[in-house]
């Protein structure tokens, strides 16, 4: 017998239904084709055109994944399957950990929060900008207006509401905290970021929706007072940092979906990021 409202329940829930528990392969080779079938949804692969592509450009957040300030995340097991019937953790960390998403509060005071950003915002154009040869030779290198117009001459027109993200290459530093924050401690950080002057170019001639970067932060690392930060969320955008993988993206053309959770009162938050084209 079961009892409710115990961890000892779903175990013995589990075992009383395995004995009725048929795959989609079981019901189809079964006779019963046609009424499994439409008992199953199709999968996602039957339904995509196959001219469409998708890229996660999220990092996988774990013990330890390096962060601008406070402590790097952790995590308990708190239940098992053998033990409890269920497996289930435990996470500690701060909003800004991990791919994540900086709302306007998260500068600004009276800035919207992040259940306030509209699902409008968070599927988007999204538009890479390679800056990573420079990027190699100077850890202190921004992305500048002038980056913005070769862009543009070579790519055309950013789109206006379009995610700008800059591809540094340092996602692949990820794994090595010192050489990721180019430094062992807050102020003494190195990594590229975006220039004030090319941030609000792009706020104000462009109307775009947010800012992007494979880095801790939208400003350079060896900043200490977050220009961009202030001003263009100050603009009431928003920005994405410690994404990866934009390189394997085409430079315009694909949609971003920025998969920010509404954290109550959150000043942003972890995000799975994804691109279609």
């Amino acid at each position: 017998m079961c009892l409710p409202a115990t961890l000892e329940s779903v175990s013995c829930q589990k075992a009383s239904k395995g004995a009725h528990r048929l795959s989609r392969r079981t019901l189809l080779a079964g006779g019963g084709g046609a009424a499994a079938a439409a008992a199953f949804p199709a999968t996602a692969s039957a339904v995509r055109p196959a001219k469409h592509r998708f890229q996660d450009l999220t990092h996988v957040l774990t013990e330890g994944f390096p962060v601008f300030t406070f402590d790097p995340p952790t995590r308990e097991t708190l239940t098992t399957i053998p033990g409890d019937g269920f497996y289930a953790q435990q996470w500690t960390l701060a909003e800004h950990a991990g791919t994540h998403v900086d709302v306007p509060g998260h500068f600004i005071v009276g800035g919207r929060l992040a259940p306030e950003i509209t699902p409008e915002e968070l599927i988007v154009p999204i538009v890479v900008i390679d800056i990573s040869e420079r990027a190699a030779r100077d850890s202190d290198t921004v992305l500048t207006v002038d980056d913005l117009r070769r862009f543009e001459r070579r790519n055309g027109r950013i789109p206006n509401g379009a995610l700008v993200c800059m591809d540094s290459g340092w996602a692949a530093k990820v794994d090595d905290p010192l050489a990721y924050k180019g430094g062992p401690a807050f102020p003494d950080y190195h990594f590229p970021g975006f220039d004030l002057d090319a941030a609000m170019w792009l706020a104000e001639r462009r109307d775009v929706a947010g800012l992007g970067v494979d880095t801790l932060s939208i400003d350079p690392g060896n900043s200490t007072t977050f220009p961009v930060h202030v001003d263009f969320l100050a603009t009431d955008r928003y920005g994405v940092e410690n994404l990866k993988n934009l390189d394997r993206i085409p430079p315009r053309g694909a949609v971003a979906y920025v998969g920010l959770i509404p954290l109550q009162e959150g000043s942003g938050g972890p995000s799975r990021v994804m691109a279609n084209w």
